[in-house]
């Protein structure tokens, strides 16, 4: 009994059910808790991740094309168009379609022909860009590589074909380092503040004009949402935001005189550079480097092989020797000279000097190129008689040749509105001693008076020279940009442009552009670069690539660099001077072979100035000149 009244006790009754209640409670907060946690998701899912997951709904059946803007035109000062656009094929990617992404690239490069490393790399440099952002993969893809994709739609799915703007120069290479290239914005180029806001893939300028006034050319990109079926296709479009065009400008330069710049380069059989400017306004008229290179291969978008192959070329095409080739300026640096020793007083202009075919300086023997006799300064420029130079470098500090070399505008930046431009070198007693902690010793003022030694040029900044002192003293800052149409028209850049007034007497202009004048008109250097009744004043200069040492050392050697380069500075007409400038020939041995490609410029510009047809090559010697002055050419 006692055992049967404890089993029935009240306590031992009540402890199962407690048991029982908590379990229940327990499962009855758990549901709780389920589909709290499920609404905490739903409501997570459905308002805060709302705009991601709506875009990948949509992104199954929609997609979001950006509609690239076309780039504005560039025209010459006579409205000729130099870069334009044509309408291509570009084959793109849209990731998020691509089911197996490494197995479509890889059909697409059996396809198509394109080395798939290169499409791989192109993927992977788009690999942190949103995944429903379209990725190029071939740019101005040829008709039988669009048909193959056409042909094999259903097996590339995310491929497809979109009609893009793609940036054309008509006149090839000619003008190719004034106007320079375009290419896909890299990363470096991204995180500067040049191109801070351009979207990866964007096409920008990478050189030249393009690089220059990218901002300006750039338009604003459009978009098109369209729905596509599952393979890709466009079945309608949804909305639209047109593309805006870049803005259209102008420059200064003349295609006609560009031309016959290059012709001419063309004609005379070597390389170099050449800048013809209006010595006014500082307005750059041509502007040639040779070689050159076709900028339609970089619009196209440049493949591995050729870009390597324009980096290797010895000749280098890539190089823009107008604003990067620093060169020994030769007797070209006279005209320095002379400025430089008649303002600081050192000299008269009837200063006169022996040249029995050299000068002993410092107790060494320095060669003249001839005997002159006794010259005065205009004589010694006709002449460009090494001996007077010499005896004004024995007469000068180098610190006076600075000052006034550099006022005229060398070893000194021209501020050309292109990019990548490099100063020249004008030593200085204080350049000596910060760069080599040495002092300057005057003999080495006497390498330097006849435009050798340390002193370096680049081919703008002699033309600037020569502008200087044909216009009585101004310097001008080179430019390219003359107008911009924002869509009512052209109008003129209107924005100060740097100059800087030299102070030179007017005996001093007389004394070196009455020299100048004697170079091409009388028994001087020049003659190659007359024309009759135009009055064309200059300045030849030989500049030694290797000293007569070193020549010696190497004579035998088949090495054509060993030859020296060839220099001519020119004004026209003298005492009103509408065009000046500088041609450089590299390796073309004498200056007086540069004079020929200044005169057919020359030609033609009087020529369009007077309404007559264009000269053609080749102009004979002495062509339209009086038979008074028709001397040899020495």
């Amino acid at each position: 009994m006692s055992s049967m009244s404890s089993r029935f006790a009240p306590g031992a009754m009540e402890r199962p059910r407690d048991s029982l209640a908590i379990l229940l409670a327990m499962w009855r907060w758990g549901i709780v808790l389920v589909f709290a946690g499920l609404a905490v998701g739903f409501w997570w899912l459905q308002v805060v991740q709302y705009d991601k997951y709506r875009q990948h709904a949509e992104d199954n059946h929609q997609r979001t094309l950006v509609l690239s803007a076309p780039r504005g035109a560039v025209l010459d000062r006579d409205g000729r168009v130099l870069a334009e656009n044509r309408n291509s094929l570009n084959i793109t990617l849209s990731r998020e379609q691509a089911e197996d992404l490494d197995g479509t690239v890889a059909l697409l490069a059996d396809l198509s022909g394109v080395p798939l490393s290169e499409l791989r790399a192109i993927v992977e440099r788009h690999r942190r860009d949103p995944p429903f952002r379209p990725v190029v993969l071939i740019r101005d893809a040829a008709f039988d590589q669009v048909a193959a994709v056409a042909a094999h739609a259903r097996e590339l799915p995310g491929i497809y074909v979109q009609e893009l703007p793609v940036r054309f120069y008509p006149a090839g290479e000619v003008a190719a380092h004034i106007l320079g290239y375009v290419g896909e914005v890299s990363e470096a180029e991204m995180a500067t503040p040049e191109f801070e806001g351009v979207r990866r893939g964007a096409i920008v300028g990478k050189s030249g004009i393009e690089r220059t006034y990218n901002r300006l050319l750039m338009g604003r990109d459009g978009a098109r949402r369209v729905v596509v079926d599952n393979v890709g296709r466009e079945i309608r479009v949804l909305d639209e935001r047109l593309p805006l065009e870049g803005r259209q400008i102008q420059l200064t330069l003349d295609y006609d005189l560009q031309e016959a710049a290059e012709d001419a380069f063309g004609d005379a059989g070597f390389n170099g550079s050449a800048v013809f400017l209006d010595p006014r306004s500082g307005e750059i008229l041509a502007l040639v480097s040779r070689p050159a290179y076709d900028p339609n291969v970089f619009a196209r978008g440049i493949d591995g092989e050729t870009w390597g192959r324009l980096n290797r070329d010895r000749l280098r095409p890539l190089n823009h020797r107008a604003l990067q080739g620093r060169y020994s300026p030769g007797s070209t640096f006279k005209v320095a000279m002379a400025v430089a020793a008649l303002e600081e007083g050192v000299v008269t202009p009837d200063f006169r000097v022996a040249c029995p075919g050299g000068r002993v300086v410092h107790g060494r023997f320095f060669r003249c190129h001839s005997t002159h006799g006794s010259v005065d300064m205009r004589e010694a420029l006709e002449k460009s008689c090494n001996s007077y130079f010499y005896a004004l470098g024995e007469k000068m500090e180098i610190d006076q040749i600075h000052k006034w070399a550099t006022a005229l505008g060398l070893g000194e930046l021209s501020g050309v509105d292109l990019p990548h431009e490099v100063q020249g070198l004008m030593p200085s007693t204080a350049w000596k001693r910060e760069r080599r902690g040495e002092r300057w010793y005057p003999g080495e003022t006497i390498s330097v008076a006849i435009g050798q030694g340390a002193v370096s040029v680049t081919p703008i900044s002699l033309a600037v020279m020569m502008a200087t002192v044909a216009n009585g003293g101004t310097r001008v800052t080179p430019h390219l940009l003359a107008a911009v149409n924002e869509g009512q028209g052209f109008e003129r850049v209107r924005r100060p442009v740097p100059r800087s007034r030299v102070s030179i007497s007017p005996t001093t202009l007389d004394v070196v552009t009455e020299g100048l004048w004697f170079v091409v008109n009388r028994a001087g250097t020049g003659r190659r670069g007359r024309i009759y009744e135009r009055d064309v004043m200059g300045k030849t200069g030989t500049a030694q690539v290797i000293s007569l040492q070193g020549r010696a050392a190497a004579a035998g050697s088949s090495d054509q660099d060993l030859r020296d380069h060839g220099w001519f500075v020119f004004a026209a007409p003298a005492g009103a001077p509408e065009i000046a400038g500088a041609v450089f020939g590299e390796h073309n041995e004498h200056g007086y072979l540069s004079a020929p490609i200044a005169r057919h410029v020359l030609e033609t510009y009087f020529a369009k100035k007077d309404g007559q047809p264009r000269p053609t090559l080749p102009v004979p010697p002495f062509a339209r000149r009086a038979p008074a002055v028709l001397a040899a050419d020495q």
